[in-house]
């Protein structure tokens, strides 16, 4: 089963805490610093389609909202 933003997010969070105790060893530190890398690139990458998917209302003629492409930045 795909794990959500969310859950990788929380995933991600857990990992942060425990490099910030800095209780790991060197192995246990590393290894939870590239599953970090890779959830961070992984939720980059959600958030980059979920962007893609949003909408913008805008003031039709008539003065009701008209759904039109969000503009993409760059």
């Amino acid at each position: 089963m795909e794990k959500t933003f969310e859950d990788k997010l929380a995933r991600l969070e857990q990992i942060v805490g425990a490099l910030e105790k800095g209780d790991a060893q060197l192995a246990e530190s590393l290894k939870l610093f590239e599953e970090g890398t890779k959830l961070v690139g992984e939720c980059g990458k959600m958030l980059d389609e979920a962007e893609q998917k949003v909408v913008k209302l805008a003031k039709g003629a008539s003065g009701a909202p008209v759904e039109s492409e969000f503009a993409s930045e760059g």
